[in-house]
């Protein structure tokens, strides 16, 4: 399901356990990976597609897109060098639905997507997430001495609505600061 209609109850709950594809390829300057999809995700088909997400008003907010892109435009990411993936694929109604294997199981796929795909920077789109997921209890969000293969890692807060210890413009000026190292 893709566009503009919101998706009903019964969508939201036949998304459980969904995935959705990438939107990747080799060589981009940066490839963000989400936690996971969320159920409006995942009914989508679309990353960051539940209403109220700041990730694409950040991404624009911050220089990397020309205009706020909606999540059925994500793959006009790709001629900006700009992709999105997750660390763990299957779609919850909450990230702490996750276990912590879960998540460093996740983090194995990604390392090996990374690997193929030689993006210049791993995004992680959540500073919880990649604690767990890359055995860094005391990471802080920016950008990380850890690599992933000849990857950059760079953590960013996580854009949901419901993240309200990132104001907006806090949130703006973390992705701001990963465009201005992206660019050198």
């Amino acid at each position: 399901m893709t566009g503009a209609r919101r998706p009903s109850s019964w969508d939201l709950t036949a998304a459980r356990d969904k995935t959705i594809p990438d939107v990747a390829a080799p060589g981009l300057r940066v490839l963000f990976a989400g936690i996971n999809p969320g159920l409006y995700s995942a009914a989508t088909g679309l990353h960051f597609a539940r209403p109220g997400n700041r990730f694409w008003p950040a991404l624009y907010a911050a220089g990397f897109t020309d205009r706020v892109l909606r999540p059925e435009e994500q793959r006009q990411l790709l001629p900006l060098g700009l992709g999105i993936t997750n660390v763990v694929a299957r779609a919850t109604a909450r990230a702490d639905e996750l276990t912590p294997a879960e998540i460093r199981a996740g983090a194995r796929v990604l390392t090996a997507k990374v690997a193929r795909l030689a993006p210049q920077w791993l995004a992680v789109v959540g500073i919880t997430v990649y604690r767990t997921a890359f055995g860094r209890p005391g990471a802080t969000t920016g950008r990380q001495e850890q690599t992933v293969g000849g990857t950059q890692v760079w953590v960013l807060p996580n854009p949901s609505g419901l993240n309200a210890l990132w104001t907006t413009p806090k949130l703006i000026e973390a992705f701001r600061d990963l465009r201005l190292h992206v660019e050198g």
